[in-house]
C-alpha cells in the first residue's frame, strides 16, 4: 500500500472517530466525558495503523504537528465540541498530539513497539480508567481526586497493553516488565493535572519499558 492510501486510511479512521464522538455529543449532551473518551481511545489506534503500514517517521511527526495545531485552534474556536467541551480547563488533547510526535521521533526507526506501547497505554489505560472512575468509582483514593476502581483499571489495562506491545520484541520471560510499567503509568496518571498525563504517561511508560528491557 502506498503512503497516499495509508494517509487516506488514517484520515478516514480519524474522521469516523470524530463523527462518532460528535454524534454522542449531540445526542447525549450530558455525556460529554463519553464523547471525549471516544476520541481519546479511538485516536490512539492510529498508532497501530501506522505500525502495520510502516508509515515513515517523518510522516508521523508531521501529522502529529498538524493535529497539535488543530487542537490549539479548537481551544479558541469550537471546531470539535466533543473534544473541548468538558467543562474544565485541560491541555490534554494538545499533549496527546505532542506525545505521538515525540514517541515517533524517539523510537519509530528503532523500536516502534515502544511508541505503540506508550500511545496505547495512554489511549486504553487512561481512557478506560476515567470512564470507570467517573461512572462506577465508589471508593475515593485518599489524597487524590481519583477512585480505587479507576486506578485499578488503569493498572490492569496498562499492564495488559504493555505485555501485548512487548510480545513482538521480548521473550515470554521478559513480560515481568509489564506490571512494573503498568504501575509506573498508574503512578504518573495519579499525579497528573490539567491533562499533563497525556504527555507524562505515554512518554514515561515507553522510556521505563526501554530502560527495563536494557536491564534484562
Amino acid at each position: 500500500m502506498t503512503m497516499f492510501w495509508a494517509g487516506i486510511l488514517v484520515a478516514s479512521w480519524l474522521g469516523l472517530v470524530l463523527l462518532t464522538a460528535e454524534m454522542i455529543h449531540a445526542w447525549f449532551p450530558n455525556a460529554k466525558e463519553w464523547s471525549r473518551k471516544v476520541v481519546h481511545i479511538g485516536a490512539g489506534q492510529v498508532i497501530l495503523i501506522a505500525y502495520a503500514l510502516g508509515v515513515p517517521t517523518s510522516w508521523g511527526i508531521v501529522a502529529a504537528a498538524i493535529a497539535g495545531m488543530v487542537t490549539l485552534l479548537s481551544y479558541q474556536i469550537p471546531i470539535f465540541p466533543s473534544i473541548s467541551g468538558v467543562g474544565r480547563q485541560s491541555w490534554g488533547t494538545f499533549f496527546y498530539a505532542v506525545s505521538i510526535g515525540t514517541l515517533m521521533a524517539l523510537f519509530w526507526d528503532t523500536l516502534p513497539e515502544l511508541a505503540v506501547l506508550g500511545i496505547l497505554v495512554m489511549a486504553w489505560g487512561d481512557g478506560l480508567a476515567a470512564l470507570v472512575g467517573i461512572n462506577w468509582g465508589r471508593h475515593p483514593l485518599p489524597g487524590t481526586s481519583k477512585s480505587w476502581e479507576g486506578t485499578l483499571t488503569m493498572f490492569c489495562v496498562s499492564t495488559l497493553v504493555v505485555a501485548l506491545s512487548l510480545t513482538p520484541i521480548a521473550a515470554i520471560e521478559l513480560l515481568w516488565i509489564a506490571p512494573l510499567v503498568g504501575l509506573g503509568a498508574t503512578l504518573l496518571e495519579l499525579i497528573a493535572w490539567r491533562g499533563v498525563d497525556n504527555l507524562t504517561v505515554p512518554i514515561g511508560s515507553a522510556l521505563l519499558a526501554y530502560g527495563l528491557l536494557n536491564l534484562s
